[in-house]
C-alpha cells in the first residue's frame, strides 16, 4: 500500500514538472524573441527592470529560465549588473503569482483547458495558436497533477506512522530549508516544490512552522540553478548576478529563520487555510526581499563587480561567442545565434584564405604555418555549432526552423571543407614553393591572384546568400561559379602555351601552378552551396544542381588522385 502510494505521489510531481515545462516552451516558443526584446529594453532603471522581470517570469513560471537568459546578458556586457539585479528581483516575486492563483481550488477547469489546448495545438502548421494550445495543455496538467496530490495525501492523513515519520523530517527548521532547497535544485522549480509544500500543508502532513521552513528553501534551491547552470568558469563575470541572486536569498532566509515561531504562529491565526498560507508566505517573502534589497544595489553590484573582477580579453578564438544555451528554449533564436557563430567561423575562413595566398606568392613560410593553426579554430567551431543545432533539433521545430538549422550546419560543414583544402592544400603547396625556393611566371602570379580574388569574393558573397536568402544573389552565386570555370580553363591554356614557350619558371612551377587552380575552383565550388538551399526553396533547382547540393557537404577534402 505504502509503494503504491509513493508511486502516485511521483507521478503527481513528474506530471506537474512536465506542465510547467510545456506552459515554459509554449511561451518561449510563442512569445521568446519578442520577451527577449522586451527584457532588454526596459533596463534603463531598476523600477523598469524589476518590473520586466516580475512579467517576464510571470509568463515563463520559471525564474530560472529568466536568470539563465538574463545572465547571458550580463556575461556579454548587454546588461549592466544593477538593472540584472533588480530583473532577478522581480523574477522572484513573478514566480510565486501562479503558486497564489493555484492556491484555490480550481481542478475542475483542467478539463476545458485540456480540450482547448488540444484543439489548438493540432490546429496546423506550428503558430502562436498552436504554442498556446501547448500551454493550456500545461496549465491543465498542473492542476491535475494538485487533484492528484490531494486525492493521494489524504487517504494517509489518518496514519500515524506516516505523520511521525514527516514531524521527525520537518522537526527541524535548518534541516526543512536544505530538504526544500535540495528537492527545488534537483526539479529545477521552485513552483513545484511549493505546490509540493501547499498539498502537504493541506492535507496537515506538516506544521505551519515547517510549511515556512520549507517555502525559505524552496526559494534559496532556486537561487542555485542558474549559479551550477549558468556561471562558465573560463567568465568570471557570468557569477556576479547568479551569486548576488543567491547573496539575496541566503540574507532573505537568515533574517527569517530566527523569527520563525512567531512567525507561523501569526501566520497560522490570519490565514486558517494551510494551502494559502504557504503560498502568500512565498509571496510576502519575495516582496519583503524585494523591497529591502532594490536600494542597495548599488553596492552590491560593487562588492560583486569586486569579487569576480572582469576576465582577460586574451580569449581562446575557438571557443564559441554567440551559441546561448539559453536561447535553446526559443528556436528562432537559436538558429540566429549559430548564423552569428558560423558567420564568424567564416571570418576565419576568410582570413585564412586571404593568408594562404600572401603566402603562396611570396614565399612567406610563417604565414603558411599561422593558417595551418588557424584551421584548428575552424575546426572547433564547426563541432560547436553542429553540437548545438544537435541539441537544438531535440525539440520540436517547424518546417520552416528545421530546414534552416539544416541550411547552417550544411553551410558550416562546407566552410570547414575549404578550411581543410586551404591547410591540407594550399598551405603545403606555399610551404613546398618556399622550400624549393620557386618562384612564378609574372603572367602565371596575376592570374593565380585575379582567380583568387573571384574566389574570395564568392567567398563573401556566399556569406550574404547565407544569412540573407537573397534568391537574386543565390542566381549570381550559381552564374559565377559556372563562369569560374570557364576562367580557369582559359587560365590552363595560357599556361599550357607558356609552358610550350619553355619558359624556366612556368616549368618550375607547372604543377604548383596548376594545382593551386584546381584547389581555389574546389573552394568556390563549396562556396557556392550556399546558393542551392535558397533556390531549392524558390523552386529554381535545376535537377543536376539538386544532385550536387545533396552530395557536397560528404565531399572530403583530401586532394583527388591524378
Amino acid at each position: 500500500m505504502g509503494t503504491i502510494v509513493l508511486l502516485d505521489l511521483m507521478g503527481a510531481v513528474a506530471l506537474l514538472l512536465w506542465g510547467l515545462h510545456m506552459v515554459r516552451t509554449g511561451i518561449l516558443r510563442a512569445f521568446g524573441p519578442d520577451l527577449r526584446a522586451g527584457l532588454s529594453k526596459t533596463l534603463g532603471n531598476r523600477v523598469t527592470a524589476f518590473a520586466a522581470g516580475l512579467g517576464f517570469t510571470a509568463l515563463l513560471q520559471s525564474s530560472t529560465a529568466t536568470a539563465l537568459i538574463t545572465t547571458s546578458f550580463t556575461a556579454e556586457g548587454l546588461v549592466a549588473l544593477t538593472p540584472a539585479l533588480a530583473i532577478m528581483l522581480g523574477a522572484n516575486v513573478g514566480t510565486t503569482l501562479i503558486v497564489q492563483v493555484l492556491s484555490f481550488n480550481i481542478s475542475q477547469v483542467a478539463p476545458i483547458l485540456f480540450i482547448i489546448g488540444l484543439v489548438a495545438f493540432r490546429s496546423g502548421p506550428r503558430s502562436r495558436i498552436k504554442d498556446m494550445g501547448r500551454v493550456a495543455i500545461g496549465l491543465g496538467l498542473m492542476l491535475l497533477s494538485l487533484h492528484i496530490l490531494l486525492d493521494t495525501l489524504a487517504p494517509a492523513e489518518n496514519a500515524p506512522s506516516v505523520r511521525v515519520l514527516m514531524n521527525a523530517i520537518t522537526g527541524d527548521p535548518v534541516l526543512c530549508v536544505v530538504i526544500a532547497a535540495a528537492v527545488t535544485w534537483a526539479a529545477h522549480s521552485s513552483v513545484a516544490t511549493i505546490l509540493l509544500i501547499m498539498s502537504l500543508a493541506y492535507s496537515q502532513f506538516v506544521t505551519p512552522y515547517a510549511a515556512i521552513a520549507l517555502v525559505l528553501g524552496a526559494n534559496l534551491g532556486s537561487a542555485i540553478n542558474p549559479l551550477v547552470e549558468g556561471a562558465r568558469r573560463d567568465n568570471p563575470e557570468s557569477y556576479r548576478l547568479p551569486v548576488g541572486n543567491l547573496l539575496n536569498r541566503l540574507v532573505g532566509v537568515a533574517l527569517v529563520l530566527p523569527f520563525l515561531h512567531p512567525l507561523s504562529q501569526l501566520a497560522a491565526q490570519w490565514q486558517p487555510d494551510m494551502a494559502k498560507l504557504t503560498a502568500q508566505f512565498h509571496v510576502v517573502f519575495n516582496v519583503a526581499t524585494a523591497l529591502a534589497f532594490i536600494g542597495l544595489l548599488d553596492p552590491i553590484a560593487a562588492l560583486l563587480v569586486k569579487l569576480f573582477p572582469e576576465r582577460q580579453l586574451a580569449t581562446d578564438p575557438s571557443k564559441p561567442r554567440y551559441l546561448d544555451e539559453s536561447a535553446l528554449e526559443t528556436p528562432s533564436l537559436a538558429l540566429t545565434d549559430a548564423a552569428r557563430e558560423t558567420l564568424r567561423m567564416g571570418d576565419t575562413v576568410e582570413v585564412m584564405l586571404q593568408q594562404v595566398m600572401t603566402a603562396l606568392l611570396s614565399n612567406d613560410r610563417a604565414l603558411a604555418a599561422q593558417v595551418s593553426r588557424m584551421d584548428n579554430t575552424v575546426d572547433r567551431l564547426d563541432e560547436a555549432i553542429k553540437l548545438y543545432l544537435t541539441k537544438l533539433t531535440r525539440g520540436s521545430l517547424d518546417e520552416h526552423e528545421g530546414r534552416r538549422a539544416m541550411e547552417i550546419i550544411s553551410f558550416a560543414i562546407n566552410l570547414e571543407h575549404v578550411g581543410d583544402i586551404i591547410d591540407k592544400n594550399l598551405s603545403e603547396l606555399a610551404g613546398k614553393k618556399t622550400k624549393r625556393r620557386l618562384q612564378f611566371s609574372p603572367e602565371g602570379a596575376a592570374e593565380l591572384a585575379a582567380f583568387h580574388k573571384r574566389v574570395l569574393d564568392g567567398l563573401r558573397a556566399s556569406f550574404g546568400v547565407f544569412m540573407s536568402g537573397d534568391v537574386n544573389e543565390a542566381r549570381r552565386l550559381l552564374a559565377d561559379k559556372a563562369e569560374l570555370k570557364a576562367i580557369e580553363l582559359a587560365a590552363t591554356e595560357r599556361h599550357l602555351d607558356r609552358l610550350r614557350e619553355g619558359r624556366a619558371e612556368t616549368i618550375e612551377t607547372t604543377s604548383l601552378h596548376l594545382d593551386v587552380l584546381r584547389d581555389l575552383k574546389r573552394i568556390h565550388s563549396h562556396i557556392s552551396a550556399a546558393a542551392y538551399p535558397v533556390l531549392e526553396a524558390a523552386g529554381e533547382l535545376p535537377p543536376l544542381e539538386a544532385t550536387e547540393h545533396e552530395s557536397l557537404p560528404l565531399h572530403s577534402s583530401a586532394r583527388p588522385a591524378t
